[in-house]
């Protein structure tokens, strides 16, 4: 049985585009996965927790994809390509060569010391909502029930 995920990817350091295509890339390599649609990439400011620490902008994109995997094995899957990506976690919320958020997976609710699902913030973010909106207008948030679409405008 496939289950449909959809998945944020951003990048803010190196060269992003070549960094989120290349994350998408290996996500359809991955035994047990099907990549379906990304959508375009967006450039956004940095979601930073002081008003003293800039960071390069980021470039943001929505994938879906289909899997056979559980959510824990999708989610090491792609700890593991953040890193083969360079990814090296310094600081919280700091700049990153690639970042890959498991946002939905099917209408599941998972909450596990390194995993929650729905993504707890993705609701609170037009950078995730728009480019996942592009792609799985239709798709529903299991806590709130609403698609990405009605999400998205009430932002």
């Amino acid at each position: 049985m496939t289950t449909k995920v959809l998945i944020g990817l951003g990048a803010n350091l190196g060269d992003r585009a070549v960094n989120l295509t290349r994350a998408w890339e290996l996500l359809g390599q991955l035994p047990g996965v099907r990549t379906l649609c990304l959508s375009r990439f967006d450039e956004t400011e940095a979601v930073t927790l002081t008003a003293d620490s800039a960071h390069p902008m980021y470039l943001n994109a929505a994938g879906l994809l289909e899997t056979e995997l559980q959510p824990q094995e999708l989610f090491w899957a792609m700890t593991n390509i953040e890193y083969w990506l360079g990814r090296v976690r310094a600081e919280h919320w700091g700049p990153r060569t690639i970042d890959l958020d498991l946002l939905l997976f099917g209408d599941l609710e998972l909450q596990t010391d390194r995993l929650t699902i729905p993504h707890p913030r993705m609701t609170e973010r037009r950078f995730v909502l728009e480019p996942a909106s592009e792609i799985a207008p239709e798709m529903r948030h299991p806590v709130s029930g609403k698609t990405i679409s009605q999400l998205l405008a009430e932002l």
